[in-house]
């Protein structure tokens, strides 16, 4: 007969808002009842054999009134049972598939996708996606290293001016009308924005999730919302004990 160990090591997974409630349905079923920690950006799902499912929904925190409403922001009666499971899990699938307009931007050295998407599901309303041509490193020394340095400078300075102009235009199209806006493509290329001072308001609504991408293209930019509007689950799950 095989005895629980000690929990694995946790990996992450990505549930869309629609799965959402059958996956931890299939949680349970998995690992035995299931009793539930709610928080504002948070909510821990712990299962009978210590398994636990922590989950991250996209754009906290979640509503403290609707967590009030589940009988739970202040005193819990029954964490436990399975009204209270199903009503958090249907409590975060509706919050991360909520009707919001939300801001796309995509930059990499040499590419760059602005875009806004709005309804529920979300629909891009609004794109526009461009290159400008950044060479790679020389492997050349002396004199033509310098040369090349400063070139390559020259073009990664107009190419962020490029991926800078776009945004605010994009962006600009929808004054006060941004819930959020959620950054992706290469960490380096979108810090070398943050100066921009026509993008101070959209990176001041920034969400922490970053998606990190391919070459921003157009197919890539209308991916986005399956990656922005999943629920993060950090998944701890026990195995087997040696024998």
């Amino acid at each position: 007969m095989l005895h629980e160990g000690p929990a694995a090591g946790p990996r992450w997974v990505e549930v869309t808002p629609e799965r959402f409630p059958g996956w931890i349905t299939s949680f349970g079923d998995r690992h035995g009842p299931v009793r539930v920690d709610p928080g504002p950006a948070v909510v821990i799902f712990r299962a009978a054999d210590g398994a636990e499912a922590s989950c991250h929904p996209p754009f906290p925190p979640l509503d403290p009134a609707q967590l009030a409403a589940t009988g739970t922001a202040s005193e819990p009666p029954a964490p436990g049972t399975v009204r209270a499971v199903i009503r958090q899990s249907r409590l975060i699938a509706a919050h991360a598939a909520a009707d919001r307009t939300v801001g796309v931007l995509l930059v990499r050295l040499g590419g760059y996708a602005a875009g806004v998407f709005s309804g529920a599901p979300p629909g891009l309303a609004a794109s526009k996606v461009g290159r400008r041509l950044v060479h790679g490193r020389s492997a050349a020394g002396g004199r033509s290293q310098h040369r090349f340095a400063r070139r390559r400078e020259k073009q990664a300075a107009e190419a962020l001016g490029a991926a800078a102009d776009t945004a605010a235009a994009v962006f600009g199209g929808y004054p006060g009308a941004l819930d959020a806006v959620v950054l992706g493509g290469d960490r380096r290329a979108v810090a070398a924005l943050r100066g921009d001072p026509r993008l101070a308001r959209y990176f001041a609504i920034a969400v922490d999730r970053f998606l990190t991408v391919p070459d921003p293209r157009l197919a890539v930019l209308k991916d986005t919302p399956r990656r922005f509007r999943a629920i993060r689950i950090q998944l701890a799950e026990p195995g087997p004990a040696p024998p």
